[in-house]
């Protein structure tokens, strides 16, 4: 959802905006290297579709704070590293937990920041898919 005029930001706001967005860069970046990872097409499809999502709650969080940030590999390098030697039934509800982290951490942001609302219950969404995934 696109922020009519850029907010003043208290510092405390903004980092705590910025983490946020990095968060969800760096998502992107472990759900697309998962995608090309995991054995199920259908996983990768998953992984896919949420990559797509955690780019647009990033740029959420940069029309919040007007930054331009780059992603973070460590996620994209470990996560599909973890998936090779301990398989999803142990990965995937790692993946989730870091949804429903997230959703616990964007409440206070999501009070002061209207449109990070969506982003927290997409995020609770994401977790819950991840877990179907085991199903």
């Amino acid at each position: 959802m696109p922020v009519e005029s850029p907010k003043i930001l208290t510092e405390v706001q903004l980092k705590t905006l910025i983490a946020s967005q990095q968060g969800e860069l760096d998502a992107v970046l472990m759900y697309n290297a998962l995608a090309k990872t995991v054995k199920d097409p259908g996983d990768a499809e998953t992984f896919r579709r949420l990559a797509a999502e955690e780019g647009g709650h990033a740029a959420v969080f940069k029309a919040l704070t007007q930054q331009v940030l780059k992603p973070k590999k460590t996620k994209a390098i470990l996560l599909p590293l973890i998936y090779r030697l301990l398989g999803k039934k142990r990965v995937y509800p790692i993946i989730a937990q870091g949804e429903y982290d997230a959703v616990k951490k964007y409440e206070p942001v999501a009070a002061q920041f209207p449109e990070v609302e969506s982003v927290k219950n997409d995020e609770q969404r994401h977790g819950d898919t991840v877990l179907s995934l085991l199903e």
